[in-house]
């Protein structure tokens, strides 16, 4: 690993600072906790308040002489209770493998993923993990205890790109499993059926949860800078080529393209979801820092 400072704000050469869990350290530690004010203060255990007990509580946490002043039962009720619960859902499809001439896609989001992680640990948030393709890949539950992190971490970077994607479906399978209300991060490129991506969207806000969507793309999806006649490969199909010449292409390319990410702001807003395009040419602050707002934010309710 390099002993120089780490490139903040070039993810293609930060990425070569380490393993996934050292750059994703670099990130939060070097750049975030240097220039920000953390935005919660307090201990995870730290006595609240109390609210009524219902069905499914621990009765450790009982208040007996609260009871006994009411006669009715209240549990103490803990800072980390109050904290933020995340998910981490990460898309691992074959087109998240596009590189180009950065790093790829899934290497960016999965960095994005590890720094959102180590981030939400250290202001004792609880945060988990789900990768996804065609289906659920791997799942690790909400946990706040930092020594989760390497966990995590180590899990994304083993995790190699799927083939076939199907967002929209495998969210709607997952969502009746998100039993607690919960901050739910989408880091994804969004290539799937745009109306069925929208719906599953409107379900997740209507069971109570944020949803923060981070679209994924490259540079040249952006701006389409081929010139010479190039053979094009579907990531998700492998077996499909397309030979082309961008020059005729270009201009319906990114007609088509802009076209989709417009549905797809329109569509987040209209189901009330934050989205935050993610170029991987481009720093991860904004990734960061939509939390620290979403975090203060929910501080000041």
């Amino acid at each position: 690993m390099s002993t120089a400072a780490p490139p903040l704000d070039d993810p293609t050469a930060l990425a070569q600072f380490g393993r996934l869990e050292v750059v994703a350290r670099l990130l939060v530690e070097g750049y975030l906790l240097g220039q920000h004010k953390s935005p919660f203060k307090g201990t995870s255990v730290e006595f609240v308040e109390h609210r009524q007990y219902t069905p499914g509580d621990e009765l450790r946490h009982i208040d007996w002489r609260a009871y006994a002043k009411t006669g009715e039962y209240y549990v103490k009720q803990f800072e980390e209770e109050t904290n933020l619960r995340a998910y981490l859902l990460v898309d691992v499809s074959g087109s998240m493998a596009y590189a180009g001439s950065t790093l790829s896609k899934l290497n960016y989001a999965k960095t994005a993923a590890a720094a959102l992680a180590y981030l939400l640990l250290t202001q004792r948030d609880a945060c988990g993990l789900v990768t996804f393709a065609d289906r659920v890949l791997d799942r690790r539950e909400p946990k706040s205890q930092q020594a989760t992190f390497p966990e995590l971490a180590q899990l994304l970077e083993a995790r190699p790109a799927s083939r076939e994607g199907r967002i929209g479906a495998v969210l709607s399978e997952l969502l009746p499993s998100l039993k607690r209300r919960s901050l739910v991060w989408l880091l994804t490129d969004g290539f799937d059926d745009p109306n069925a991506l929208a719906e599953t969207l409107k379900q997740f806000r209507a069971h109570g949860h944020d949803l923060v969507f981070l679209q994924i793309s490259a540079p040249e999806e952006e701006t389409f800078p081929f010139r010479r006649p190039t053979l094009f490969r579907d990531l998700e199909a492998p077996v499909q080529h397309r030979p082309v010449d961008p020059l005729q292409l270009r201009r319906s390319y990114l007609e088509r393209y802009q076209s989709f990410c417009e549905t797809l702001q329109r569509n987040c807003t209209a189901a009330g979801v934050d989205h935050v395009k993610l170029v991987t040419n481009e720093p991860y602050h904004r990734a960061l820092g939509t939390y620290l707002a979403y975090r203060t934010q929910r501080a000041g309710r």
